[in-house]
């Protein structure tokens, strides 16, 4: 193996040496360890130090990381204390995630360091948005996330990608191509020769690199920083490597020829290094041994301590309570000046004073800017605003959503429009797995609303019509937002955008233009799990949410005769289920009627709630009427055939005479 120290001093050489050293010999603690039956899991980085250690010793302390589970070099190399790195791995309360996840898949703001899900993909396009936050800051940081050849076929490493180069974001993207997908090699991943390539696509520099040649990796990097800082844009990097243990111990590796292990194992990146110092007399064998014995104190020393820790007792208090980021409601009152506006008008009101309010606050999603969006909401907005802030999106919903959670990350405020709500599903997995989960895992909010234009009655078939509020209010971790009015409308987006947690924030496009009202002029709030209070009565209560609100509203008029409380849910998560059962211990009799489809929809939560807590002062069972159990179609007779309204009347009716 050829080393070139260019211009590296000796003083370095060392500091590189004792960098890619410790997370061996920690390593090393560990294999003993798990033959000892005191570690249960363990993904070793043997043979893949360099890679890790050279890009992390480059990058400045407050310059983010984004490393996989095999990149130890990575929290050593930012000088995170070793008894917590073993308190994490241990599941103790010293670690970062309070027992709640293992190994690698946390992150810490203290250094820098932002951790993967097992989902992959996702974390690159975490790293756009915190490249895209260090941009707009114009603070000329550059971030740096890892993955593997494997994870290069999902769907988030090329939106990701495509993001970075369309917006010139200062993202290093290292893909360490270690031969194996855990058993599956490389000639069953992909097709092409060499993973860099895959950049050309993208319109983005790309580079091959020895990934056991620490000074290459240290060379490589140092030259790309301070070119990326005078001319920021993403980086492919292809680590070519080796992974000498299985995907995780347990796994093994019968399944690698002992010949390619052989090759590999001449190429160790920590041997090779060490004996170029000792044959350049950077290092004798006094100092080596001198540094190894320092390394090994401080790991048994470490570990020792981490002995003496207590396990951690379950607090169910403390398990709910870290769900979300505790968040103060600051209730912002109006004044008298009004104008009656319609519900589309009442949105735009609001995100334009949100982004008059929060100068960090981030708008994006597809066709936002000069067009003002599907619906026209952003119109205008650019030239307000400017389009750093006004951002139009290629169509990667994915990367878009895990790129709101890295402006999040590195301080900012981010809103994704989905241009309609069913395209939502295609940024399921950063929604569910990585927005709803973070603050859980380890404490970091996403301060991030995802605007969902929804709903039915406007004949846009399948694909543009569904109102899917139950795919997430299933979702701990997620706050979901339905309005049925402009005045709520633009009270609780406010508040969802103040909310440093993930909000969920439903539109029903059919009120968009249809539904006026006299709403405030100037800024204010409205607290989350509060319902409103439409109409009351004493024969039954009726609850909905949404344009459900409106339907119930107009039986109930054509039916004078019905004395009913109707409740506007207005929020889902949290629901206000105070003013729920004790509307239903007045009337004795309720019904719920939802746009969704019935089964599995929030009405049988709701249902379910009430029969637990009220089921004494029943007089019939909970009534729930919804949509029927198929997709929503597009012709007008098969809609209206679909949807609940004309169904609701007569369950309405047969409730009252139960």
């Amino acid at each position: 193996m050829n080393f070139d120290r260019k211009n590296i001093s000796n003083e370095t050489l060392l500091d590189l040496y004792k960098r890619i050293l410790k997370p061996r010999l920690i390593e090393e603690k560990m294999l003993i360890l798990i033959r000892q039956g005191k570690v249960s899991k363990w993904f070793s980085g043997i043979g893949q130090e360099a890679i890790s250690v050279g890009i992390t010793a480059v990058l400045d302390k407050d310059e983010y990381i984004l490393p996989m589970h095999r990149n130890l070099g990575v929290f050593t190399g930012r000088g995170i204390p070793l008894h917590r790195l073993f308190s994490q791995w241990q599941g103790k309360a010293n670690g970062f995630t309070k027992g709640r996840d293992r190994s690698f898949h946390f992150g810490t703001q203290e250094y820098n360091i932002v951790g993967m899900i097992s989902h992959l993909g996702p974390q690159l396009g975490v790293a756009d948005g915190i490249a895209l936050a260090n941009k707009l800051k114009k603070n000329g940081k550059v971030t740096a996330v890892f993955t593997g050849e494997g994870a290069t076929s999902e769907g988030d490493f090329h939106e990701a990608l495509n993001i970075a180069s369309v917006w010139d974001l200062p993202v290093l993207f290292v893909i360490e191509n270690n031969g194996y997908g855990l058993s599956t090699p490389t000639n069953e991943q992909y097709r092409c020769e060499n993973l860099a390539d895959k950049g050309i696509g993208f319109g983005m520099e790309s580079h091959i690199v020895d990934g056991n040649n620490i000074l290459d990796v240290y060379n490589l990097i140092s030259e790309l920083k301070a070119s990326m800082k005078e001319n920021p844009r993403p980086v492919l990097l292809e680590f070519k490597t080796f992974r000498m243990r299985g995907h995780e111990e347990a796994s093994g590796t019968k399944y690698v020829p002992q010949e390619l292990m052989d090759m590999w194992a001449v190429k160790d990146p920590v041997e090779n290094f060490r004996s170029y110092l000792k044959a350049t007399a950077v290092l004798s064998d006094e100092d080596d041994e001198v540094v190894r014995a320092e390394l090994k104190k401080e790991i048994d020393t470490d570990w020792a301590l981490v002995q003496k820790e207590p396990e951690i007792v379950a607090s169910l208090s403390e398990e709910l309570n870290d769900v979300y980021k505790p968040y103060d409601f600051e209730e912002i009152n109006h004044s008298e000046e009004i104008e009656n506006i319609r519900m589309i008008d009442a949105i735009s009101n609001s995100l334009r004073q949100s982004m008059e309010r929060h100068d960090n606050l981030v708008i994006m999603g597809q066709d936002i800017a000069e067009y003002g969006g599907a619906f026209k909401i952003t119109d205008g907005f650019v030239a307000q605003f400017g389009k750093e802030r006004v951002r139009n999106t290629p169509i990667c919903e994915s990367a878009i959503v895990s790129a709101a959670m890295g402006l999040s990350i590195n301080g900012h405020k981010a809103i994704v429009e989905m241009q309609f709500a069913d395209f939502v599903s295609t940024g399921f997995n950063p929604i569910v797995n990585l927005l709803a989960k973070s603050h859980y895992r380890w404490l970091e909010n996403a301060d991030v609303v995802v605007r969902m234009p929804c709903g039915g009655g406007t004949q846009a078939g399948p694909f543009h019509s569904q109102t899917n509020e139950a795919w997430f209010t299933k979702t701990p971790g997620l706050k979901v937002v339905y309005p049925a009015f402009p005045y709520d409308a633009k009270g609780l987006l406010n508040t969802a955008i103040n909310d440093p947690n993930p909000v969920m924030f439903f539109e029903h496009k059919q009120l968009y233009r249809s539904m006026y009202q006299d709403v405030p002029k100037d800024y204010y709030t409205i607290p989350f799990g509060k319902a409103a209070m439409i109409k009351e009565g004493s024969a039954v209560t009726v609850i909905s949410f949404g344009a459900g609100v409106h339907w119930a509203l107009d039986t109930l008029n054509k039916n004078p005769n019905i004395s009913a409380d109707l409740i506007d849910l207005r929020t889902l998560q949290p629901l206000d289920t105070e003013t729920i059962f004790a509307s239903v211990k007045k009337t004795g009799k309720c019904i719920i009627l939802q746009e969704d489809s019935m089964f599995g929809g929030i009405a049988s939560d709701i249902s379910a709630l009430i029969m637990e807590n009220c089921f004494e002062y029943l007089d019939a069972p909970v009534k729930r009427v919804g949509s029927l159990e198929s997709a929503i179609p597009f012709v007008k007779a098969l809609e209206d055939q679909y949807l609940p309204k004309a169904r609701f009347e007569t369950a309405l009716q047969e409730l009252i005479t139960y």
